[in-house]
């Protein structure tokens, strides 16, 4: 799940320069017309500017040229990707894989851990029930609960709960939380709330909801699901406003009473990359219900706006302009504020059923950059890990290039399972892992090795994953050989990267591979990761709580359980020890807080959707 808080960037950087697309020659008068194209865009902007546009004015040069089109830039890696091998430590295929066919592996269920889980699931929702219901949140230390603005809840927890509580099979606490839904739900509220949160949390719940109460076995469930629907409806309907922009990228935020969209005036009004195409296969599903397709070409003119940017291989920076729809001049980054962008553009491809190339065009052009931009591998272990590029200055000329920052968030750990989903197309296609073609080793190879990175995360005191990893370069010689990853030491005494808040990224992306592969390695490692969650993070008085430094023995623990816990954590873990005919991953997506929704036919297809 996406995470829009920004966070601290590390100071281990490398200067490289700015690389050209790769793969494919570029005729130099192209480039010299591209660069006419550009600086006359310059002057466009500076007058603009000078008009009154002070976010233009704020960030300068927001024009991607000067980054990504440079003629001389070459970029400097650690790794290549020679087909089945990874860099100079190459990773292949175990004996671990199965043959996947069409419709998937078939697994069976592991009971025993499954009851585990859903008996962590109910010792969470039930102190949430006892000491905060109806709260937007929940805090298991002081048995409190609060709601994100003044203006009352907007079921935060309750929504992105429902379809959590129908897979685990509790229906009576399904039922009290339909109950709050049909007599308390109001989204009536005069106060300003994130669009991408709500929209993936409450409008992706609500429709879950719908999903699975429609195609329930009960007929008394099945009654509820018209009620989903019209409170998916009336959210969808006031989240339209925040579309209201100049150039229709939407507002980072919304006022659910007024529908009016609202800048993100702590960022200069730009909104992440992130927001703006992570609303897609939300609202995109609310118009296959409904038949109006309003929602959908207001999602999909994102999509179409960010590809006709000269975004480099597929990898964009996390900040754009709602004013004009330019990029920002800013990180390319996997983590906050940019992952569920790369996340969606293969799920939306797999929601209709694959009937809109564009979106598997768009994905693997972006896989394909990732994997030549934005790939490291340790010396010590050759560990995969991602790493970020920052737009600099080169000190000894001045020129624009990138830094090289080997920071690898939490968030970034869905991506070992997402290229994994990307090969099996969710088990629509045979796949034989140890005769693939060249693209799909590729895949395999970094899907794998980023899951395996971020399971090395865990060799932590407590077992459980910082928020930040840094992972160190073949350059720092002497670190290189003796450790793979560090965490950052604390700042002014606040320690942010050693932080553990019960994210969800890498179960679900063990639940990904395991479901694709049927390795049990997967399985092992999700139960060592919730074994970890079990000792550390569960309050003896109800709940589970993150905790402050994942490499103090015993742990602070914070004062909060995040909604994803969950909506997501708990989720993917059930489904990881479930059987595979639970949730087929053929006939389901996860948006990108677990919630799940079906494939479908589209019977609404734009041009720009098969360009």
């Amino acid at each position: 799940m996406a995470d829009i808080r920004q966070r601290p960037t590390g100071n281990e950087k490398e200067q490289v320069k700015v690389p050209l697309p790769q793969g494919k020659q570029i005729d130099k008068k192209d480039v010299n017309k591209k660069a006419e194209h550009f600086q006359t865009l310059d002057v466009v902007r500076l007058l603009l500017s000078l008009a009154g546009l002070s976010a233009v004015a704020w960030f300068g040069y927001k024009t991607l040229y000067p980054f990504l089109f440079t003629p001389s830039s070459v970029i400097e890696t650690q790794t290549n990707l020679p087909g089945s091998k990874f860099g100079k430590k190459g990773n292949s295929v175990s004996s671990g894989e199965v043959f996947s066919p069409i419709g998937g592996i078939k697994l069976k269920a592991d009971v025993e851990k499954r009851k585990a889980v859903k008996d962590a699931f109910i010792w969470s929702w039930n102190a949430y029930e006892k000491h905060a219901w109806g709260a937007d949140e929940f805090s298991p230390l002081s048995q409190t609960g609060s709601n994100l603005t003044s203006a009352g809840g907007v079921g935060y927890t309750i929504v992105d709960s429902l379809d959590a509580l129908l897979v685990l099979d509790l229906i009576p606490e399904y039922e009290r939380a339909r109950d709050w839904c049909e007599n308390e739900l109001s989204f009536d509220k005069d106060a300003t709330f994130n669009t991408f949160e709500t929209t993936i949390r409450i409008l992706g719940g609500l429709l879950s909801a719908h999903y699975l109460t429609s195609t329930h076995s009960s007929s008394k469930i099945q009654a509820d699901a018209p009620l989903f629907l019209n409170l998916a409806v009336d959210l969808g309907e006031r989240l339209l406003g925040a579309f209201s922009s100049p150039s229709g990228i939407p507002w980072s935020g919304i006022n659910l009473k007024t529908r009016n969209g609202i800048p993100d005036r702590d960022n200069q009004n730009v909104a992440s990359l992130a927001e703006a195409a992570s609303l897609q296969l939300e609202l995109k599903y609310l118009s296959h219900l409904t038949g109006d397709y309003v929602y959908w070409k207001k999602a999909e003119k994102v999509t179409e706006i960010i590809r006709s940017q000269a975004v480099h291989d597929g990898i964009a920076p996390i900040f754009i302009n709602p004013t004009n729809g330019q990029f920002v001049a800013s990180e390319i980054r996997l983590g906050s504020r940019g992952d569920s962008y790369y996340e969606y553009l293969l799920k939306q491809w797999l929601q209709t059923d694959r009937e809109e190339p564009v979106y598997r065009d768009m994905y693997d052009e972006a896989m394909g950059g990732i994997k030549k931009h934005l790939i490291g591998q340790t010396h010590k272990s050759g560990l995969i890990f991602t790493q970020e590029l920052h737009p600099a200055r080169h000190p000894r000329d001045q020129t624009q290039t990138w830094q090289v920052v080997p920071k690898q968030d939490h968030l970034v750990c869905f991506l070992g399972g997402s290229f994994i989903l990307g090969i099996t197309e969710g088990g629509n296609r045979e796949v034989d892992w140890k005769h693939l073609d060249e693209r799909e080793m590729e895949d395999f190879v970094v899907g794998k090795g980023i899951v395996e990175s971020c399971m090395s995360t865990h060799e932590t005191a407590t077992g459980l994953a910082p928020e930040i990893a840094m992972f160190v370069q073949w350059s720092d010689e002497q670190r290189a050989a003796n450790e793979d990853w560090y965490i950052k030491p604390n700042l002014n005494g606040v320690l942010i990267d050693g932080r553990n808040i019960l994210r969800p990224e890498t179960v679900e992306s063990l639940f990904l591979a395991y479901r694709s592969t049927g390795d049990e390695k997967y399985r092992q490692w999700g139960w060592e990761v919730f074994q970890a969650f079990e000792k550390w993070c569960k309050v003896s008085s109800g709940g589970y709580a993150g905790i402050e430094d994942v490499q103090t023995v015993p742990p602070k623990q914070l004062d909060r359980m995040e909604t994803f816990w969950l909506a997501e954590t708990l989720k993917y873990l059930y489904l990881l020890f479930d059987d595979s005919d639970h949730i087929p991953l053929d006939k389901h997506i996860f948006n990108t807080e677990a919630h799940i929704l079906p494939v479908f036919k589209p019977e609404y297809i734009s041009s720009f959707a098969t360009s």
